[in-house]
């Protein structure tokens, strides 16, 4: 049955704000018992502030939080909560959670699919699959066929149905970045590549468990790899199945220029200078890359999930991307 996240989000934003209210109504209470069992009412406060109550509180947006809300560090808002749910599905990508049971799957070091699939109820029918080579490219577009947009997508319509995909997917925009000009896809798009890691080393105290792979400021490849999920050969084959790969779609699309360029008028002659030189800064920066890449696979580093991240994330060098 097709669900809307927005009534979702709704429902859960009644349950955590009941929740707080009876706390603070509780703690109230509190007080006033205590104040009246040692003959202090009217000398010591029975109001709770709402900055002191120590359970989560949600409001649509950041500017809604009433000041008596400010230094409540459990205050939390649509985004999010959206987040939230975004850093779930990722998960499910990965095989650290699943839709079909309830808690962490995949969480011991070189985990697989095989294992994934041995713990579920019905293997031969699994709500959504966790990829396989443990990479989710991150591109400016759906080059790949676990692209991370293409498989939130694919994600979405497992979880609450393909009739509502494109409202729920408006919904986690509009969630993401109100203002945004461009199509839902596009701002889901932009978060991925832009805010998502973020985000993530902010929830996980900087010590992330989904690491990301990152060319550089031009943005020619950038892709998440669960850390639990990792083994020695992964930079070998992230090498041949997706650096090489795409060196060869930013030649083909330098080629295309080339070949438009004859006959464009002067304005599209200036938008195809401009792409043609975005592609090639994209171009040397990914050259780059795939070198550092290619001395990595030839070490096949190992790493010891009982070091943490703090000791293993600086193993690869500046291939990942840097914890602020």
């Amino acid at each position: 049955m097709a669900t809307l996240i927005r009534d979702k989000y709704e429902a859960h934003k009644a349950e955590v704000n009941a929740r707080f209210d009876q706390l603070k109504a509780n703690e109230e209470e509190l007080n006033r018992i205590f104040a009246e069992i040692y003959n202090m009412v009217g000398e010591v406060p029975i109001e709770v502030e709402d900055k002191y109550v120590s359970v989560a509180r949600v409001f649509d947006t950041a500017d809604e939080i009433p000041e008596s809300f400010k230094g409540n560090n459990y205050v939390r808002t649509m985004r999010d909560e959206i987040v939230s749910l975004i850093s779930y599905a990722v998960g499910c990508m990965f095989g650290r959670y699943s839709l079909d049971v309830v808690g962490l799957v995949l969480a011991n070091q070189g985990d697989t699919v095989n294992e994934y699939l041995a713990k579920m109820p019905d293997p031969a029918h699994v709500s959504f699959m966790p990829v396989a080579d443990n990479v989710l490219p991150i591109t400016d577009d759906a080059y790949f066929e676990n692209d991370i947009c293409t498989l939130f997508e694919r994600f979405l319509v497992a979880a609450y149905g393909a009739e509502t995909l494109e409202e729920n997917l408006r919904f986690v925009a509009d969630a993401l970045s109100p203002a945004a000009k461009g199509t839902p896809r596009e701002t889901v798009r932009a978060y991925f590549q832009k805010e998502f890691f973020a985000d993530h080393c902010k929830t996980y105290k900087k010590r992330p468990i989904y690491w990301l792979l990152d060319a550089g400021k031009k943005g020619s490849f950038r892709a998440l790899f669960y850390m639990h999920r990792y083994q020695p050969d992964f930079f070998a084959h992230l090498r041949t199945a997706y650096v090489h790969p795409q060196q060869e779609r930013l030649r083909a699309r330098l080629d295309d220029i080339a070949a438009a360029e004859d006959a464009a008028n002067g304005r599209q002659k200036a938008a195809l200078a401009k792409e043609e030189k975005r592609l090639l800064a994209q171009q040397t920066e990914l050259r780059t890359f795939e070198e550092k890449v290619h001395a990595l696979a030839d070490q096949m580093i190992a790493i010891d999930l009982d070091d943490g991240v703090k000791v293993n994330y600086p193993k690869f060098g500046d291939v990942l991307a840097k914890i602020k």
